[in-house]
This record gives structure tokens, C-alpha cells and sequence, in this order.
């Protein structure tokens, strides 16, 4: 009998570099470059159609934004999409009319959501035009890119159930 090697995550870092904290998702997507072996690594800029373009196909799917909810810069949302609807205004720093979670919604209410879809957003502080993150969220980054690689470690099937605020 042949066994079906497991299905690889991928890993989709969301943003826009050169917007300041915004970058989030890229700089997670970067950092997670050398375990590139363990799972695949993508970066997107939250264009909504280009994601589920990515993700399609994919059973097992991290993605990791820049959050903008009022909860203090550096806190970490973790949402299970598979299992959680994503709030509208959730993710709406977005120059996207059409973004993740406009994307994730979409292909939910398609039947083409990923069968596990984790979702990270990263609590900005600062959204304007320069590079480089706010100290806070260049920290969060370093949690999360942890937090991603043990996971993926330890060959998690589904993650702990969702928690909307699991660190600051």
C-alpha cells in the first residue's frame, strides 16, 4: 500500500511592506522563508480574488495580516476561519475592497474554503507611507512566526479551538 505523504500548510504572509506596520504579514512570511522546507510560503498583498487564487486546492492554510480593531498595537487575533465567521471591519485597513476577509467569506459561502484556515492578524499602530514595523508588532511577528513553526512541528491536524485574542 502507497501512503499519501501529509498535506503541506501554506503559509500566506499578507501586506504591504512599505506601509509601515501594514507589513505584518510580509514580515512573518519572510522570517518563515528558512522552514520553507516544512511547508510552502507565499506572500500576497490582500488583493481578495489573488488569495483564494493561492489558497485554491489547499487543504491546510495559514494566513497572517496587519488587524486594526482597537485592541492594543502587538496584540495577536488568532481565528479559526474554517470554524469562525471573520468580523467585516476585522481587517479593514485594507486598500482592498475586496480583502481577506471579504475573500475568506466568499469562498466559505462558495464551499471553496480551505478545510483548515487559520487566521493571524497582527494589531498595527502605524499605516502610513515608510518601512520598517513599530517595536510592538515587530515583536508580534517574532511570536507568531513561533507559534506557526511549532505547529507546524508538532503536525497539528487542527489547532486549539479559536481564540480572537491569544496574546499581547
Amino acid at each position: 500500500m502507497i501512503e499519501t505523504p501529509p498535506a503541506r500548510t501554506l503559509v500566506l504572509g499578507v501586506g504591504n511592506a512599505w506601509r509601515s506596520d501594514d507589513g505584518a504579514g510580509v514580515a512573518v512570511a519572510e522570517r518563515l522563508r528558512p522552514h520553507a522546507g516544512r511547508f510552502d510560503v507565499l506572500v500576497q498583498s490582500g488583493e481578495g480574488t489573488s488569495l483564494m487564487a493561492a489558497w485554491e486546492g489547499a487543504s491546510s492554510v495559514i494566513v497572517i495580516d496587519a488587524a486594526r480593531s482597537g485592541s492594543a498595537p502587538g496584540t495577536v487575533h488568532r481565528l479559526d476561519a474554517a470554524m469562525d465567521r471573520i468580523p467585516s471591519d476585522f481587517l479593514h485597513y485594507s486598500t482592498h475592497a475586496f480583502g481577506v476577509a471579504e475573500a475568506i467569506e466568499m469562498a466559505r459561502a462558495l464551499g471553496t474554503l480551505p478545510e483548515r484556515l487559520i487566521l493571524y492578524g497582527i494589531e498595527g499602530m502605524r499605516f502610513e507611507a515608510g518601512t520598517g514595523l513599530t517595536p510592538p508588532i515587530a515583536d508580534a511577528v517574532e511570536r507568531v512566526v513561533e507559534e506557526i513553526v511549532a505547529q507546524v512541528d508538532v503536525g497539528a491536524s487542527r489547532p486549539a479551538p479559536s481564540d480572537p485574542v491569544s496574546s499581547t
